[in-house]
């Protein structure tokens, strides 16, 4: 059963506006099936996971795109890096695009060698597991905190009930789980890992134990939904802070972590600059940190910080599902007043709270932190292309009824999950 993808009409843009397209992304999100499904009938397809593929793009790569030749699908192009100078050569000669189509697991790996090989000629899309609309059906845009969109989106979404998204969010969203429900997701995680570790990780200079790795791994899942603390994630797992720091970019590269990073203004004092970091996958987190069922993590007491993990990790990716750079940032400063996230966009920022309630209070007063830079009075000493306006503010919480916030000073509208 396929599941359709938000990011399908991205990708047939990117393929009609480069000669080539790389989808990347973590193992298993669905690249190939999404390519696949888009390909038309004469487009080759060859995997160079393939060990007889692999050896032939490697040993020979001009015969291997004689053979190959455009309109092309190449599966997993990082284990023959020696291609991409030919698909250069090719892409330079044969006008056209769309020619080729490349998917890449590793892309700490990929970066550096297309952004050399193949600056100008490539369309890159970055591809996660599946939202929680396109699990639904529903296929949003990039999430807003307009209320002209939200009452759009209430019109036609799924409610769900508690019960139901913390069964989506110990579930997670990698597509196989979706595509055939019955698989056991201990078993299934458990070799998710193995193959990202065992593969994936053990080429890499900076990680040279795995065990280390894995227990690192841990630890980052531990902290889902946290600021960034490398000496204490480097004293947990029995590493150096530096070291800390080179696994956790590993995981940001490969897809497995993503980085909220702080808001910060010249009107804004005293302000806490370092990153939050999330798990893309919140399944995936969840069989790290060992919780057995949804039940059991919704009474947990990481129930919070899964929660938020999956709120963020959902509006992360409804700007990554349409080939939006995701203008998501935090807030925190010396004072303990924190903004979950805050959509930056066109001169305006707008605040979000992510409750773990189904009856959330309406006051939301930390938006109020943001107000120097929109105020005359705050805005006196800053450049123009500093000054901001305050937009209309989201309370994502888990129940079911979408209603502005009547008791807070703030325009802002109380959300449920499922709309995002």
């Amino acid at each position: 059963m396929y599941i359709k993808r938000k990011i399908e009409d991205t990708a047939k843009k990117v393929s009609g506006t480069f000669p080539v397209m790389l989808v990347t992304g973590p193992r298993q999100s669905g690249k190939t099936t999404l390519l696949k499904r888009l390909a038309e009938q004469e487009r080759k397809y060859v995997t160079l996971d393939n060990p007889d593929n692999k050896l032939f793009a490697m040993d020979d790569p001009a015969a291997f795109l004689e053979r190959y030749s455009p309109p092309v699908l190449i599966d997993e192009i990082q284990y023959a890096p020696q291609l991409l100078p030919y698909i250069k050569m090719y892409v330079d000669t044969n006008k056209g695009n769309g020619s080729f189509w490349l998917t890449g697991s590793q892309m700490f790996h990929m970066m550096k060698n297309v952004s050399e090989s193949l600056a100008g000629r490539v369309g890159i899309l970055n591809l996660f597991g599946l939202s929680n609309n396109e699990i639904t059906g529903s296929l949003f845009n990039a999430f807003t905190t307009s209320s002209e969109d939200l009452l759009g989106r209430f019109e036609i979404a799924q409610p769900m009930s508690l019960p139901e998204i913390f069964e989506r969010i110990h579930r997670g969203g990698m597509p196989k789980l979706y595509e055939q429900p019955e698989t056991d997701l201990d078993d299934y995680f458990t070799s998710y890992i193995q193959t990202y570790v065992s593969r994936d990780i053990r080429d890499l200079t900076q990680v040279a134990d795995e065990l280390s790795f894995y227990r690192f791994l841990r630890a980052a899942a531990a902290r889902t939904g946290c600021l960034v603390n490398y000496e204490v994630l480097a004293r947990e797992v029995g590493v150096s802070a530096p070291t800390a720091k080179q696994w956790l970019s590993v995981l940001v590269s490969s897809g497995i972590v993503f980085l909220i990073e702080p808001y910060h203004n010249n009107a804004l004092k005293r302000v806490v600059k370092s990153p939050k970091m999330y798990f893309m996958d919140t399944g995936l987190a969840a069989h790290l940190t060992k919780w057995s069922s949804p039940e059991v993590l919704e009474a947990g007491a990481m129930s919070g910080e899964f929660f938020e993990t999956y709120v963020v990790s959902e509006i992360y990716k409804s700007f990554i599902n349409t080939g939006k750079t995701p203008p998501l940032f935090h807030y925190r400063d010396n004072n303990k007043r924190e903004i979950d996230l805050i959509i930056w966009k066109d001169g305006t920022l707008y605040p979000i709270e992510i409750k773990k309630s189904v009856n959330p209070s309406e006051n939301a007063k930390n938006f109020n932190a943001l107000y120097p830079v929109a105020s005359e009075e705050g805005c006196d000493d800053l450049p123009v292309h500093m000054r901001m306006n305050v937009g209309m503010g989201s309370i994502i919480y888990q129940g079911q009824n979408l209603r502005p916030a009547v008791r807070s000073k703030h325009t802002t509208w109380i959300v449920p999950a499922w709309l995002i």
